[in-house]
């Protein structure tokens, strides 16, 4: 039997609930379940393209799950995933609706791996069909929802993991412990997300729907438009009607080590952005150049992405440049398909991934690699003790973490076009942002872009209050209007939760 189905055995009280959904009403216990060992589990994968296709192979090699159905509204994408599957002689049922799926009482959990603009109401409508989740990062579109999936979390009692990999490393646990205890003062945490971005292409008129999508289940929470990119699937990223640009696509990961080793149950204060979309035109609207600076509590945080290669020859990036305490320029190099990377700067040295290093840049130690076999496998262990405390990153640590994304791009978002000068002027000041600035210009010259003459994007400083989850003071009326979207019946996420 699965998982929804069996008696809770930490309580004698059960409570069963009606919950409409979208013409639908489901009935479950609001209780979590316990699973022995050998229990099994019953899974579904919603959205199938390379994200999804990492989630299945995850579950398929952990004991006693099943993956019995997939959900994904293009039946090309569809077809072939349960057809290879069935190769194997796993035989899922296949849905193009969500909805549908979640009226399936045999499923006990699901992975959400759509576009991001789904990610929440995907996340509430799980959890009233009594379904567990799993949900790929940005945990959510926006700020508020964020909130909201919480909310549904511990209003219905299901485990919501956000997937967020690092935190199955038990590795960063051991070098943040190290850190707090022999490193004195965290200087500045440094961030790169450096990863090759090429230009989407630019349409003149509106670009073709695939024939095998439903294009309005595909759009479903965000207004009903014509495709204005040409590829419909993967570019959504940079586009902000489904996607939360680069830093909300691989910096949660960054962003989220960096919160977990600051050891911060809250957000930080301070936010200010700038940057652009340089070296192409096309129909992109998010940054490919971004810089974030954050004051978390006094410590400065630089989040610093690229989307252009280390020079215009190659596709290789850049590697991450760690300035010491002692003021020592030490640059790692760029070691694979991606720079996705954060450095700790501390008094006595600094924390790159999981190496000590110190302030002449030397290798101290390495960190013992240990972990606990991924997020799958930490989804699937805590559905079985049902202890919300041994997910690794439940959906509130994931709230936060993307959070950190939102803010970014907000600033961003209300930011305007200055001629560069106005930057510096504004930055001088700040040691540790202005030498990111340098190395971005130093970046873009070699792609043949001078932002004397292309001008850039200075967002707004921005105060937050983070027991509120809004902005306040200066420029937060119009910062706060992109706290929550605007959404499409029905597939709107409630107030009340």
């Amino acid at each position: 039997m699965g998982i929804i189905r069996r008696q809770f055995v930490q309580t004698s009280l059960t409570s069963v609930a009606g919950v409409a959904l979208a013409g639908k009403t489901f009935a479950f216990s609001k209780t979590s379940r316990i699973l022995g060992a050998n229990e099994t589990i019953n899974v579904a994968v919603v959205g199938l393209k390379s994200q999804g296709l990492s989630h299945i192979n995850a579950y398929k090699t952990i004991p006693n799950v099943n993956i019995v159905a997939l959900c994904d509204v293009d039946s090309f994408y569809l077809e072939k995933t349960r057809n290879n599957l069935l190769s194997e002689n796993i035989r899922p049922k296949i849905y193009t609706d969500l909805r549908k799926l979640y009226e399936d009482k045999d499923i006990d959990a699901v992975s959400i791996v759509t576009p991001n603009h789904w990610h929440a109401l995907a996340t509430v409508w799980a959890c009233q069909a009594g379904k567990h989740v799993c949900v790929e990062k940005p945990v959510s579109h926006n700020i508020w929802e964020g909130r909201k999936m919480v909310e549904a979390a511990r209003k219905y009692n299901r485990l919501v993991q956000a997937d967020l990999d690092s935190r199955s490393s038990l590795t960063h646990e051991a070098a943040f412990d190290y850190m707090h205890k022999e490193m004195g003062k965290i200087l500045l945490v440094r961030i790169v997300n450096y990863k090759r971005r090429k230009s989407i292409g630019k349409l003149i008129g509106p670009g073709t729907i695939p024939s095998t999508l439903d294009y309005n289940l595909w759009t479903g929470p965000g207004a009903m438009k014509p495709l204005l990119r040409e590829s419909l699937h993967y570019d959504w990223h940079w586009q902000w009607a489904a996607g939360n640009s680069e830093i909300g696509n691989n910096g949660p990961h960054q962003l989220d080590i960096c919160r977990w080793g600051l050891r911060k149950q809250n957000l930080p204060k301070t936010v200010f952005s700038f940057g652009g979309r340089y070296g192409y035109q096309d129909d992109g609207e998010t940054p490919n150049t971004h810089v974030a600076w954050y004051d978390y509590d006094g410590i400065p945080v630089i989040y610093d992405s690229s989307g252009l290669g280390e020079n215009p020859e190659t596709d290789n990036m850049d590697g991450i440049t760690v300035y010491t305490a002692t003021g020592k320029k030490v640059k790692h190099p760029y070691t694979g398909n991606a720079n996705c990377s954060i450095a700790f700067v501390c008094e006595h040295g600094y924390i790159y991934e999981t190496t000590l290093f110190d302030n002449d840049g030397k290798k101290v130690r390495d960190f013992e690699k240990q972990g606990i076999g991924g997020p799958q496998v930490n989804f699937i262990n805590a559905l079985r003790t049902g202890k919300m405390d041994d997910l690794k990153t439940d959906i509130e640590q994931g709230h936060l973490s993307t959070s950190l994304c939102h803010m970014g791009n907000i600033s961003y978002q209300v930011g305007e076009l200055h001629p560069v000068e106005e930057l510096i002027a504004k930055i001088k000041d700040n040691k540790y942002l202005h030498q990111v600035y340098q190395d971005m210009v130093e970046h873009l010259q070699k792609h043949g872009v001078n932002l004397a003459k292309e001008q850039v994007i200075i967002g707004k400083q921005l105060t937050m209050d983070s027991k509120t989850e809004r902005f306040t003071g200066q420029h937060s009326l119009i910062a706060n209007l992109f706290i929550k979207d605007t959404y499409r019946e029905p597939f709107i996420i409630p107030d009340q939760i």
